[in-house]
């Protein structure tokens, strides 16, 4: 059994999936149709802008999604559909290309979700006031311990379980920042200050979750092709208003990326691909299970690597 899973925030790069999209016209297409949803030309910020501009997480998202969309594409065109994965994940933002490459949502709804969600993001919280910290060699329950010490009245929370060695807690500036003492008096080895531009995944996401439900109120998800192992439970789902609640959660609530890859592991899953921009989630899930076979899908010698491994499976 394998699964496709979708980086998040922060696998961003100027030039990602062009040499996808002079390819495989079928890739070409999916940033085509980026373009058409938000009305201006995201290739072209992605391909020939500058990395400060793409990094803002209102273009960051549509376009991570729209290079992992088009690596699918680039796939589907080699033969491997969808339904040779028995599973579908993504990180934060990564669950709505999982969704999109399963058929859940079409690309130019995932396209205005996406920018939608950014700035819903990003104008939560005034700039700073939030933050997010990398706690590294704690597991999550120490890090949870670590986030509620620290909070103090303020919102600080264990954000983003990533691996057995990496937590990211987000909440107010002072309070994240206590947590990187308390977080080095409990035997973390590093704990530092992530260069984001909003504290996410916290209860300060209240806001951007509320636009979140209206602008999925207006959208019509399918019941995805295969299950969706959804952030916020660590466990797959089907059914199209789940998934549409779970999305809601998913801004306020903790990523259980651990979990999710524990979960796949269980039911059977023995390879994980990476499908879209850099090899984050590949070395996350290496931590996680090293028996988990792995792969990545973001330019072309990809695609005939991936190929040749999943049709002689």
């Amino acid at each position: 059994m394998r699964a496709f899973v979708f980086p998040g925030q922060g696998a961003q790069t100027i030039g990602m999936g062009k040499a996808l999209a002079d390819a495989y016209p079928s890739a070409r297409a999916v940033f085509d149709e980026v373009d058409e949803a938000l009305g201006e030309k995201l290739s072209t910020l992605i391909w020939e802008g500058d990395i400060a501009d793409l990094t803002l997480t209102k273009n960051a998202q549509p376009a991570l999604m729209a290079t992992s969309l088009a690596a699918m594409r680039a796939l589907e065109s080699e033969g491997v559909e969808i339904g040779m994965a028995s599973f579908v994940a993504g990180h934060s933002l990564g669950e709505y290309s999982a969704l999109a490459a399963s058929g859940a949502l079409t690309i130019a709804d995932t396209a205005r979700l996406l920018r939608i969600r950014g700035t819903a993001m990003q104008e939560a919280v005034p700039v700073g006031v939030g933050a997010m910290a990398a706690l590294l060699g704690l597991d999550f329950e120490t890090a949870q311990a670590v986030a509620k010490e620290a909070a103090q009245g303020e919102v600080c929370q264990a954000a983003n379980d990533n691996d057995p060695s990496q937590v990211v807690v987000s909440g107010h500036k002072d309070a994240v920042e206590r947590g990187l003492v308390i977080a080095k008096e409990k035997g973390a080895k590093r704990a530092l200050l992530l260069p984001v531009s909003a504290p996410f995944h916290c209860a300060l996401m209240a806001p951007a979750a509320d636009v979140m439900a209206k602008a999925l109120d207006g959208v019509t998800i399918h019941a995805p092709a295969v299950p969706l192992v959804a952030n916020v439970i660590a466990s797959a789902v089907t059914d199209p208003a789940q998934i549409r609640g779970l999305l809601v959660d998913q801004v306020t609530g903790s990523v259980r990326w651990r979990e999710s890859v524990l979960y796949m592991a269980k039911q059977g899953v023995t390879e994980v691909w990476e499908i879209g921009a850099g090899k984050a989630l590949i070395g996350m899930i290496r931590r996680i299970d090293k028996d988990l076979t792995t792969g990545t899908v973001g330019a072309p010698d990809d695609i005939e690597a991936a190929v040749a491994a999943m049709t002689a499976a």
